[in-house]
């Protein structure tokens, strides 16, 4: 089956074809035609199986593309309404539909503003239904989509969603998406679809079993410290690092460039023959690391990448095995490494429940740890040169004025600021403090992908039987707008798309 199958219109077709699509997923191949028959549904598949442009494409096929808000999406996120928001913008552009994303812990006037201009929001429920409240917006929309409606229901957010729909009309095509389907769903489904299609996919995916899985808990302002510890301490042969967004994988290229590293990056916005020839690079080890959105996981073929660092952990399951698939190839042994928040603990159990895998927990290395790793492979690696005549010549001449161990000692001295490691010496949770947070995610239903923490720091470490730490200082979360859940506050995240 192929999209030209659908029907679609011209305009549609070639945001099809610019975004790559060649078949419909599962969930795309049955949900579609449902929709455009005028339909409600309730649509059960995993996340990451294409929902977005299971509702998307059919959406914006029927949108007049009149002035006003014909469609309204509501997801659990102010990350995930950024992706989605991003996504349906790609598919509308050639038609000249527009989007606003609406969140939690942005100005109320900017995103009021940009709802005026819109054609699609794509909201979090909490921001919206305080906009709608008070009244600063009415919304009349032909289509309200629930994208990930259990997740809106793991964080509490049921009450929201019953209240957003007294101020819709009932005049409206309604459809739902969920991974799974508990009973407080589908009680809301009666309540707010009209005599609804249903389509069930069921999908599940392993992950390579060459491939070691670990992940790190760390306060969102320590990722770029505890990525740049982790890659001094790994040492990694080749890697990639995967980003959510294109504006922070420019960022961190940038920022990793003028660390010193050979950084290459990829995302939607390059032109093709930039894309080839970064990836050619790579390939040819031009450059040692790798930086890219998640259109990088899917069609890379590199057989000899030994890491694969999630910057921030993804949003649904099967783009996290997609991107950790980039290692572990061809028989070799790869290793998958994810920089969690306290408060994704949560996202990183989900993970492995719908994958059928296991995440270890480990603790950041400390500086000095990093640094006796690296000076003993530095004394290895000068036990194993073989010595030249021009090095003999060299010591022969610096021998005039001065003695032998001097010199062994300036140029030990020089060689070992080539392995120094810089930067704190603790980055990141202990292990104790990080299983009594799994334990807390374990017995909590709400929380996010977001950290509003602000910590002391201080920990101990134990002797020299032992590599438990401790942890104290201020644990305090800030709850700040309760419609924003994630609470990251990254000013790289601060945009709608237009």
């Amino acid at each position: 089956m192929t999209f030209q199958e659908f029907n679609f219109k011209d305009t549609l077709n070639q945001a099809i074809n610019d975004a790559g699509f060649k078949e419909p997923s599962p969930v795309q191949a049955n949900s579609i035609p449902i929709i455009l028959e005028g339909h409600d549904i309730i649509a059960q598949a995993q996340t990451g199986t294409g929902k977005t442009a299971a509702f998307g494409l059919p959406v914006i096929q029927m949108m007049s593309g009149n002035k006003g808000v014909e469609a309204l999406v509501i997801v659990p996120t102010r990350e995930l309404a950024m992706q989605v928001s991003d996504e349906l913008f790609r598919f509308g552009k050639t038609a000249g539909l527009k989007t606003a994303t609406v969140y939690g812990g942005a100005a109320y006037n900017k995103q009021i503003e940009r709802i005026n201009q819109a054609n699609i929001i794509v909201a979090t429920p909490g921001r919206l239904q305080d906009l709608l409240k008070s009244k600063r917006i009415t919304l009349n929309p032909s289509f309200v989509i629930l994208d990930e409606a259990d997740e809106m229901l793991d964080m509490g957010f049921l009450d929201e969603i019953k209240n957003i729909f007294t101020f819709l009309p009932a005049e409206r095509q309604t459809l739902m998406f969920s991974a799974t389907m508990p009973k407080q769903i589908k009680i809301l489904a009666e309540q707010i679809l009209n005599s609804p299609k249903s389509v069930t996919i069921t999908k599940s995916e392993r992950t390579n079993t060459d491939i070691t899985q670990k992940f790190y808990v760390v306060a969102d302002y320590e990722r770029d410290d505890a990525l740049l510890r982790l890659i001094d301490y790994k040492n990694p042969n080749k890697c990639i690092i995967f980003c959510r967004m294109k504006k922070e994988v420019d960022r961190l290229s940038s920022y990793m460039t003028s660390q010193g590293f050979k950084v290459a990056a990829l995302h939607g916005d390059m032109e093709q023959k930039q894309r080839e020839h970064t990836i050619r690079s790579f390939k040819q080890g031009l450059v040692e690391i790798f930086i890219a959105t998640d259109v990088a996981a899917r069609g890379l073929d590199v057989n000899d990448v030994s890491h694969v660092f999630n910057y921030h952990i993804p949003f649904d399951s099967e783009s996290y095995v997609h991107r950790i698939g980039r290692t572990g190839r061809a028989g070799n042994k790869g290793e998958a490494i994810t920089l969690v928040s306290p408060n994704e603990l949560r996202t990183i159990k989900r993970i492995e429940k719908d994958v059928g895998t296991t995440m270890v927990s480990e603790v950041i290395p400390t500086r000095q740890e990093v640094q006796s790793r690296k000076d003993g492979d530095l004394l290895s690696k000068i036990v194993q040169t073989e010595v030249t005549p021009a090095a003999i010549d060299m010591v022969k001449t610096l021998q005039h004025d001065l003695d032998i161990v001097a010199i062994a000692h300036l140029l030990a001295a020089i060689v070992q600021k080539e392995v120094d490691v810089k930067g704190k010496d603790i980055i990141g949770l202990g292990q104790e403090e990080i299983e009594k947070l799994i334990e807390r995610a374990k017995n909590q239903r709400g929380g996010d992908s977001g950290n509003r923490n602000r910590r002391g720091r201080g920990r101990g470490r134990g002797g020299s039987g032992g590599s438990s730490r401790g942890r104290s200082g201020d644990r305090g979360q800030r709850s700040g707008n309760r419609g924003e859940r994630s609470g990251n506050r990254d000013r790289n995240h601060r945009q709608n798309r237009n």
